[in-house]
């Protein structure tokens, strides 16, 4: 190497290494649903790339990522559970929660359609109809924001599940994905978020059998963790990536997001 390149070199590798040492990170607590559609792939090159902040998601279910939040975990939670997400908020875990979107969940099921509830769109006779037949159901069984969305219908339905639990309901206990892929290798039930089943691949015999009943609407919010309960969050940076999410250019960002010419998320920050 010339000996004049050396000190260039040197400076150089100086200045990359002040700017990896100062580049600001931040952990946002979220969903198996906003991971695995592969929203976030989408977005966060385009937040990064503007801001200087790298995001680390953590990919829970709503309960699990609020309780991770809860520890200090995190600085952003972004779920889709709107009454637990106001409980956290009262507990003093949280602060400033905003609307960032919406979809819907859908039924998936075989194609066979053993409770014989496709192309309805009342979610509570489908439950009702898979309860009297009891063909197999899948559960997130997790406590996610789908899991209890799921429970919530459940209850519309009159059904108690710990009454009519059998092998025919299946707890999986996992993320959206693998809970489709169990349904798939049992020709099974399950409630999906409208955005994951987009971006799921073995999808086998399913299909969406009921969807469009107002009560399969889908709220996600956005929440900084109370800086004040847990004094290392990166208050600033948390805001910025809220601020950004609520933004022009973020909700923009969020719309753009497409699967086979369908868009998977609606941004509704600003309703």
């Amino acid at each position: 190497m010339p000996a004049f390149l050396r000190p260039l070199l040197i400076a150089a590798a100086y200045v990359l290494g002040l700017s990896g040492a100062h580049a600001e990170s931040i952990v946002v607590s979220s969903t198996t649903s906003t991971e695995q559609s592969g929203l976030f792939g989408h977005i966060l090159p385009k937040f990064e790339s503007e801001a200087g902040i790298t995001v680390k998601v953590v990919a829970l279910g709503t309960g699990q990522a609020l309780d991770s939040a809860r520890r200090g975990d995190a600085d952003v939670v972004f779920v889709h559970d709107r009454a637990a997400e106001e409980k956290f908020i009262a507990e003093g875990h949280g602060v400033g929660r905003r609307d960032v979107m919406y979809n819907d969940f859908v039924l998936v099921g075989p194609k066979s359609d053993p409770a014989k509830v496709a192309g309805g769109r009342d979610i509570v006779a489908a439950l009702q109809k898979i309860d009297s037949t009891k063909a197999p159901f899948v559960s997130r069984g997790d406590k996610s924001g789908t899991h209890a969305a799921e429970l919530r219908l459940w209850k519309l339905a009159d059904v108690d599940l710990e009454q009519a639990k059998g092998p025919w309901y299946r707890d999986s206990g996992s993320g959206m994905g693998p809970a489709l892929n169990m349904a798939a290798s049992l020709d099974a039930y399950i409630l999906a978020d409208h955005g994951t089943w987009l971006s799921f691949k073995n999808r086998q015999d399913l299909a969406i059998l009921v969807e469009g009943d107002r009560r399969l609407f889908n709220q996600y919010g956005v929440i900084l963790v109370n800086p004040e309960r847990h004094p290392h969050v990166k208050r600033a940076a948390g805001q910025r990536f809220i601020d950004w999410l609520v933004s022009p250019a973020g909700q923009q960002a969020i719309a753009d997001y497409r699967i086979g010419g369908e868009q998977l998320f609606f941004p509704n920050a600003n309703k």
